[in-house]
């Protein structure tokens, strides 16, 4: 498998990696501008620059750009003089960071969970829709998710281990089975956690939570009403509103352009 074929599947799978480029070579280098290598979260490589000092230290850098901000990364590095090596030149080396694909977990396959995995998928999202209606939960409906998953939302919620990466939208078809998927997720961390519904089922639902034992800390990451207030009545409209939400917490951390 040549290495182009390797970074597509690994853009498919939503896997975070570190692509680092040879831009530039002066004297005698191991390798010329054009040649690429893949650094993996845990280190492992595809493909080569040129191996020895100069592949650690590339290895060292990619490894700091996935805990950093920044997306993109330039080292210019004299081979002799830097790195010991007895080649003699320089090579700069350009690292551009690719991260993982955010998760999402779609529970029931209604009319707008359909549209809003549609549009999440488009953005970016990896995207999984649980419900346990195989008439509703079919591919020829959700054509493009990573995973469609036949299964009660409310069992597939409770083996979540959840994480600050893991997004939650519940649109299911039945308010006793909303209520026991947010009683599954709420006690888990998640970036966001999000109850289709008005404001009065919200309340209600709040009010539930809180005589089963909830507590108030808990109920306060639950978003419901879930989505922006942009006066959505479609399922389409309200899939928007719902991935604007999504992407505005997704991209909290980054400069606003």
């Amino acid at each position: 498998m040549d290495l182009y074929t390797q970074i597509a599947q690994l853009m498919a799978e939503g896997r975070a990696f570190v692509l680092a480029t040879v831009i530039d070579s002066m004297g005698s280098t191991p390798q010329k501008p054009g040649s690429k290598m893949v650094v993996l979260p845990d280190g492992s490589l595809l493909g080569t620059i040129g191996g020895g000092a100069i592949e650690m230290q590339i290895v060292q850098a990619a490894r700091e750009l996935f805990q950093a901000s920044d997306v993109t990364r330039i080292l210019e590095t004299h081979l002799t003089h830097d790195l010991g090596m007895c080649c003699g030149g320089k090579m700069k080396v350009f690292l551009e960071k690719h991260s993982a694909a955010t998760r999402l977990w779609i529970y029931g396959a209604g009319h707008v969970a359909r549209e809003l995995a549609a549009l999440a998928k488009r953005v970016g999202f990896w995207v999984g829709v649980v419900d346990e209606r195989d008439q509703w939960a079919t591919r020829e409906r959700f054509p493009d998710v990573d995973e469609l998953v036949l299964k009660n939302p409310a069992d597939h919620a409770r083996q979540q281990a959840g994480g600050p990466e893991s997004f939650y939208c519940i649109t299911t078809h039945d308010h006793p089975l909303d209520q026991a998927v947010v009683e599954a997720l709420l006690p888990k961390p998640s970036a966001y956690l999000g109850l289709i519904g008005s404001r009065r089922k919200a309340e209600r639902f709040k009010m539930r939570l809180l005589a089963a034992g909830a507590s108030e800390t808990d109920l306060a990451r639950l978003r419901s009403p879930m989505g922006l207030p942009i006066h959505a009545l479609t399922p389409a409209e309200i899939a928007v509103s719902i991935v604007g939400e999504l992407i505005e917490l997704r991209r909290k951390d980054q400069p606003r352009r």
